[in-house]
């Protein structure tokens, strides 16, 4: 049976060439919705669109961009959606997070440059939809950020610190839109198989002599599950927040992590 929840919308989708990302962009077109992925590198781009469902006669389109660079973002999402006759229902807020390590050893331009791709590319992304949510009184803001949000990770200093600003933005919006139809919610995803992920194991094992089995072994004993989560279950999380359904859901973070106790 063909489930279309997402039949007559159209979605945004930030960081969707990889993990979180790209498994949210293809569920979406698997039940219907129509995509605009957002992602950096034209060649990803090229090939996630050629993974994503077309059944419902759907016309997926991608935009090239870098999240590092918040005004090109910004002009490169608003030349598309000028072009784009159809509202954005949909904006799902996702990018790769700064490097690991010690707070007190991060550098002053490490926070600047989270602060710009974590939470100033969300906001220019925001601004250029909410008005076309407000003007149908439908629209659902979706922020992936990090299970950091309520129990800090240790050696993710930066990380930790920005993506707290992330949620108390996302909340502050949510505030300000549901009037309109428009909710603002944010997944907090627990140890999650992605590039981002791996790449952090790495790191780990070698500045304490492990290997990455043994690195991944242990993140996977912090949560009840005893396991690492799956991209396309956390997809599944985001999916039910885009929907109809979650309509009075707002301001909310939907930790998604397996049951993590440490």
């Amino acid at each position: 049976m063909i489930n279309n929840m997402f039949e007559n919308k159209n979605a945004l989708v930030c960081g969707s060439t990889d993990g979180i990302g790209k498994a949210t962009a293809i569920l979406l077109a698997k039940r219907g919705a129509e995509i605009i992925l957002v992602a950096r590198n034209e060649k990803k781009l090229i090939s996630t669109i050629s993974e994503l469902s077309i059944y419902n006669g759907q016309s997926h389109k991608y935009i090239c961009s870098d999240f590092d660079e918040p005004s090109g973002l910004k002009e490169a999402v608003k030349d598309k959606l000028s072009d784009y006759d159809k509202p954005i229902h949909i904006l799902i807020n996702n990018s790769g997070g700064p490097p690991g390590g010690p707070l007190i050893q991060a550098e002053e331009n490490e926070f600047l440059i989270a602060f710009q791709r974590l939470l100033i590319c969300n906001h220019v992304l925001a601004q250029e939809v909410v008005p076309q949510m407000k003007k149908i009184k439908y629209g659902r803001i979706i922020n992936i950020i990090s299970t950091s949000v309520k129990q800090v990770i240790k050696g993710l200093g930066v990380s930790n610190t920005i993506r707290g600003s992330v949620a108390q933005w996302a909340k502050t919006l949510a505030l300000e839109l549901g009037e309109f139809g428009i909710t603002v919610n944010n997944i907090l995803p627990g140890y999650t198989k992605t590039n981002r992920l791996n790449e952090l194991a790495l790191k780990n094992a070698h500045s304490k002599g492990k290997n990455v089995e043994d690195i991944f072994n242990n993140w996977a004993s912090n949560n009840s599950i005893n396991r690492i989560g799956d991209a396309k279950e956390i997809a599944e999380s985001v999916a039910f927040l885009a929907s109809e359904s979650s309509g009075f859901i707002n301001g909310h973070d939907l930790v998604v992590d397996g049951g993590r106790f440490k």
